[in-house]
């Protein structure tokens, strides 16, 4: 790892990991079925960041002290959400059929929009 990679806020990195989905799903409704793999590697990058990210951003805007019971409680709504996201898709799936992956592209986008509402330097933190 370079010193740029470690010099990088990781708030940079989520809005990246958070495009990439929305990325793919526009390569897929535009090009076609020939864009999974671009689709493909793209959601799944953004998957591999986003999960990175989501174990640094606390640590950067909060700090050390407190951390596993911040994580636990910010990460039980994105559970509860993970669960019923299958049924919800095959839902949409059903539905709209590939028309509901504007419905996650859109969710990517929201994400995006929340990341680039906070700012890149970390808030005061109290001892």
């Amino acid at each position: 790892m370079s010193s740029s990679d470690r010099n990088t806020h990781p708030l940079l990195s989520a809005r990246a990991a958070a495009l990439a989905h929305p990325v793919g799903v526009v390569c897929w409704m535009v090009v076609g079925p020939v864009a999974g793999p671009a689709f493909a590697l793209l959601h799944g990058a953004g998957n591999g960041i986003l999960t990175i990210a989501k174990g640094t951003l606390p640590l950067v805007y909060f700090g050390p002290v407190g951390y596993g019971q911040r994580q636990g409680i910010m990460m039980a709504p994105s559970r509860v959400a993970q669960a019923f996201a299958p049924l919800l898709f095959g839902l949409c799936i059903e539905r709209w059929g590939s028309g509901a992956l504007w419905i996650s592209g859109g969710l990517g986008l929201s994400a995006l929009a929340a990341l680039l509402w906070l700012r890149t330097s970390a808030p005061e933190t109290r001892p």
